[in-house]
């Protein structure tokens, strides 16, 4: 099969990207997909999106993790949102539909503000919290966050026996100032630490708000290793979020082709 692709990266974290509109590659395969984002043998990435029709919405983003299973994903949504400003599918709005269900998002200088589903709970887990922002999160609080042994202690956490059917994406968060935090982020699905990881920082920065106790509207800055992210948001007295939405660039890298 001979697939033209397009590479996109949103604060390092990075997806194959690929116009399936004509529904010509909907039988790639878990391997063919898994293969597609090595980074030895194919294009490498952390996940590869497919660009699908969709009749009630702009677009259908498609979104496989590097092992071919299926989640949402943030940051390549906010690529996706600039892929298709590429193709010329929309302008500066859109409103796309994705395994979680429908979004809408907004381009501005570069920019993609993302919104995302509300957040009803926070649970807790001993001195830890989990929670789901399009995916499964799992948030622990550190000191020196680039001390943490990100790897080890993220897969340990990822397939303990509370988290290893599903798996749960592990972030560790030390904060930097009232409105500021650090993320570093083991990510299922890529066994692997990432560089950035939108549903993340979201989840991050939720939690962030809920242990300092705040409400109404709130503006969160995220460091990670790839690059910097925003997260808005509105906290309720009840502890739930709304309006919340992921801040943050999709760049194209380069395109190509392959033969799989």
């Amino acid at each position: 099969m001979h697939i033209q692709f397009y590479k996109y990266q949103g604060t390092g974290n990075d997806f194959v990207m690929i116009d399936n509109r004509s529904g010509v590659y909907d039988s790639l395969s878990v391997a063919q997909i898994s293969r597609l984002c090595d980074r030895k043998f194919g294009i490498g990435a952390d996940g590869l999106i497919k660009i699908n029709t969709s009749e009630s919405t702009d677009f259908e983003m498609d979104y496989y993790n590097s092992d071919g299973s299926k989640s949402f994903c943030g940051n390549g949504a906010r690529c996706s949102v600039a892929f298709a400003q590429f193709l010329g599918l929309i302008s500066n709005q859109t409103q796309f539909v994705a395994i979680d269900g429908k979004h809408e998002a907004s381009i501005q200088d570069g920019e993609i503000s993302l919104a995302m589903l509300d957040v009803q709970s926070i649970k807790s887990i001993q001195s830890d919290f989990s929670l789901h922002t399009g995916s499964p999160h799992y948030i622990q609080f550190v000191d020196s966050i680039h001390q943490v042994e990100v790897i080890k202690e993220g897969k340990r956490i990822r397939y303990s026996e509370a988290f290893k059917m599903e798996g749960i994406n592990v972030n560790f968060v030390e904060k930097i100032s009232e409105n500021s935090i650090w993320v570093r982020t083991y990510e299922r699905g890529v066994e692997n630490e990432t560089l950035s990881c939108g549903t993340g920082v979201t989840a991050a920065a939720l939690t962030f708000a809920f242990c300092e106790k705040r409400s109404g509207n709130q503006l969160i800055y995220i460091e990670t290793l790839g690059g910097k992210l925003a997260v808005s948001f509105e906290m309720t007295e009840n502890n739930q979020f709304k309006n919340i939405r992921l801040i943050g660039p999709g760049t194209f890298v380069f395109q190509g082709e392959i033969y799989v």
